[in-house]
């Protein structure tokens, strides 16, 4: 994908609605809420989840139209690629980049049983 153009971006953490981080998205358009398919795990890492694709569980998240700009200011605050892999999933309004969680950072943490983080208990 273009830096130039927009792009669709899956988030399911602290830069959802109402989360401390959500203003890094800045002007950019929601375009709804999504449930991913199931094949994630979701771990609680204190401030943040992270997911990692090899799981069992829907992933709950919010779709945003972002500019090239918005995509490469997330990337540095995902740590991306370092701490956190991009990649596309599949969403109602097309393809969306999802951060996933590198390999370098696992268990032992807590799951977020449900896969939405807004709704975790604990």
């Amino acid at each position: 994908m273009s830096s130039a153009r927009a792009h669709l971006v899956f988030v399911y953490g602290s830069l959802r609605r109402g989360q401390r981080h959500h203003r890094l998205l800045g002007g950019s358009r929601l375009l709804g809420l999504h449930r991913t398919a199931p094949g994630y795990t979701m771990i609680d890492l204190g401030a943040y989840p992270g997911v990692v694709d090899d799981g069992q569980t829907a992933v709950t998240g919010e779709v945003y139209r972002v500019s090239g700009a918005c995509l490469r200011v997330l990337d540095w605050f995902e740590g991306c690629p370092a701490h956190y892999r991009r990649t596309a999933i599949a969403t109602p309004w097309g393809a969306a980049w999802i951060y996933l969680l590198g390999r370098t950072v696992r268990r032992p943490a807590r799951r977020v049983a449900g896969g939405d983080w807004c709704r975790r208990r604990g």
